[in-house]
Order: structure tokens, then sequence, then C-alpha cells
């Protein structure tokens, strides 16, 4: 079972490689659509939380969080991605983040 279970991994691997080198050929390749703006201040303000406490909750800097807010900068893909998360499910990020 392990050794079955090795090689199924190694075939992964194998795949992401081809996929990597532009060889999709036999693969469902799904995209996952992230928004290119999201209301960081709703979300903030929906969990009744200051910039302060946003920040130091879901690991900001709070600088980032200001500029995101004030619209003079965009969030990272990984971090809009973070931020509707955050939206969709708190408490799901907070066990995450807290899991020892």
């Amino acid at each position: 079972m392990e050794k079955e279970m090795f090689e199924g991994i190694m075939r992964g691997l194998g795949d992401v490689q081809r996929y990597m080198h532009g060889d999709s050929s036999g693969m469902v390749v799904h995209h996952v659509e992230v928004p290119q703006q999201v209301d960081v201040k709703a979300i903030r303000k929906k969990l009744a939380m200051t910039q302060e406490q946003f920040a130091v909750t879901f690991g900001f800097s709070l600088p980032a969080l200001r500029h995101w807010e004030r619209g003079d900068r965009t969030p990272e893909r990984s971090a809009r991605i973070l931020l509707k998360v955050i939206e969709f499910s708190p408490e799901t990020v907070l066990k995450a983040t807290h899991a020892t």
C-alpha cells in the first residue's frame, strides 16, 4: 500500500514537472479566479475590528492594511485570496493560524 501511494505521488510530481515545462496534454487544469479588487475595509468592518486588531489577528502589516483601505495600493494575489477566505470564514483562518 505504501509503495502504491509513493508511486502515485511520484507520478503526480512528474505531471507537475511536465506542466511547468508547458506540456498539459492529458491534464485537466483548474484556474482559480481571484478578484482584482477586494473591499478590505468592508471585510474589517464586518468583523467589527480596528485596523490594528485586523492586522495583528490576520498577519498583515498595519501600513499595508491602511494603503489597501485608502486605495493607494492593491493587495497582492495571495493576500486577496486570504482576504476573501477571511470574508467568507474568518474562524477557519483563525483555526489554521493558531493551530499547534
